[in-house]
């Protein structure tokens, strides 16, 4: 290395890099809200492991909605709380879906997903995270 290599002040992530990982903190403390809803009502409330994940599903939406609007997208945000959920939770159906359905291949395909269903949660939440973030970047939280 010569000189001016280490006088360079450490490269900066990009605000689009920057606001991903912020959603993907959001998307992570979801997971955590999501296992927990259905950690809760499958065993707390007795429902059955797809009502558990949808209950699970609406509950993490929510949340990361609510984390989303205040932190990542903070500058983009709609004056309609309302309408802006709406959009969110519209947005992320796409994403949702990837997501559910993951959760119920690897359930009904893998006996060990079926006793420990947080895996499936895991596996789906990942699979829906790249749809979920460029919907909600460009149509959710646009500034409109």
């Amino acid at each position: 290395m010569n000189r001016s290599e280490l006088r360079r002040p450490p490269r900066v992530l990009s605000a689009s890099r920057l606001q991903f990982l912020r959603f993907a903190v959001v998307g992570a403390a979801g997971f955590v809200v999501d296992a927990a809803s259905l950690h809760l009502v499958v065993h707390g409330i007795g429902a059955g492991l797809y009502v558990g994940r949808l209950v699970s599903y609406l509950t993490a939406a929510t949340f990361t909605w609510a984390l989303n609007r205040r932190y990542t997208f903070r500058d983009q945000r709609d004056h309609n709380l309302t309408r802006e959920w709406l959009r969110f939770l519209a947005a992320n159906a796409g994403g949702g879906l990837i997501n559910y359905t993951v959760y119920a291949v690897l359930i009904n395909a893998f006996e060990m997903v079926s006793r420990w269903p947080v895996i499936g949660v895991a596996a789906g939440s990942m699979a829906g995270l790249i749809a979920n973030f460029i919907l909600s970047r460009r149509w959710v939280f646009n500034g409109r």
